[in-house]
């Protein structure tokens, strides 16, 4: 009887988680290859670019105090360090600092634009649909109200699964986004240690390796989606040959269950895995 058939409901339910994912992975690619100062239609970066001056001011008066502790504990004899060179170069060393701290916004902002670019060349023409494979959906109509219970139940999980996976990509994008917006202003302080010595000026070189993972990490998201979307729509395992269809099937949604929550990891550990392969 048509009421213990179950594999067009198991279907629809599918077709609809499917769809929700499809939306999920479009919008992340989206906000990716998006750059914070455009992110939420402005607003938020409108609030950084208000508090930024308070940032620059505090970095400018720094700037002095980091070279004079700087110079003082490098120099032994004043006499023998005040060369024409020497300072040549404290006065290169401290122009530098005060350029970086009264431009670090506009520095950023050539960043942000180069890695969106970067992002939406990688996503172009990328196929992002997730769909079940048709031999699989025609397995699934013909089900036995037995197997199609358990693939119902089966399915309502993996329904599960999906929606928390795919609001939680979407928490580690505008997290990315929150780090991005909140590390900004602190690029004047952290750009006033160039005019200090070598141990002080370790604070810049710090905070630019970590501003440049956190940018790079719309990369290494996007690479790991494509990636994790071509494991999904790879078809069947190779070890599923001897099972029956209605087992293939329940694999074949166990590994799709699986990948999807792999992407999330991947997505969700962007930032260290950037930072182990570039060094930073």
């Amino acid at each position: 009887m048509d009421i213990f058939k179950l594999g067009d409901k198991i279907l629809a339910l599918l077709e609809m988680v499917f769809g929700f994912w499809n939306n999920q992975i479009s919008l992340v690619f989206a906000m990716l290859g998006q750059s914070p100062v455009d992110f939420k239609g402005g607003g938020p970066w409108a609030a950084i670019e208000a508090i930024n001056p308070i940032f620059v001011a505090v970095g400018s008066s720094l700037v002095v105090l980091f070279f004079v502790i700087g110079f003082c504990s490098e120099s032994v004899d004043i006499k023998e360090e005040m060369r024409f060179e020497v300072i040549l170069r404290m006065l290169i060393k401290l122009a530098l600092a005060e350029w970086f701290v009264a431009n670090n916004v506009t520095i950023m902002k050539a960043f942000f634009t180069t890695i969106g670019n970067l992002v939406n060349a990688l996503t172009a023409g990328t196929s992002t649909t997730l769909a079940i494979n048709s031999t699989q959906a025609d397995i699934i109509k013909g089900l036995g109200f037995g197997e199609s219970l358990i693939m119902l139940i089966l399915a309502a999980l993996l329904s599960v699964i999906i929606i928390i996976c795919g609001f939680f990509m979407i928490y580690n994008v505008y997290f990315r986004f929150l780090k991005l917006l909140v590390i900004v202003p602190m690029g004047s302080i952290a750009f006033s240690t160039m005019g200090g010595n070598r141990t002080v000026s370790h604070t810049a070189v710090t905070y630019c390796k970590y501003f440049l993972s956190v940018c790079f990490e719309a990369v290494t998201m996007a690479l790991a989606i494509v990636v994790c979307n071509s494991f999904i729509n790879a078809g069947l395992p190779s070890f599923t040959g001897n099972y029956a269809d209605w087992a293939q099937t329940l694999i074949y949604l166990c590994e799709m269950t699986f990948t999807i929550a792999l992407t999330v990891g991947s997505v969700k550990g962007a930032q260290s895995l950037t930072s182990k392969a570039l060094g930073l």
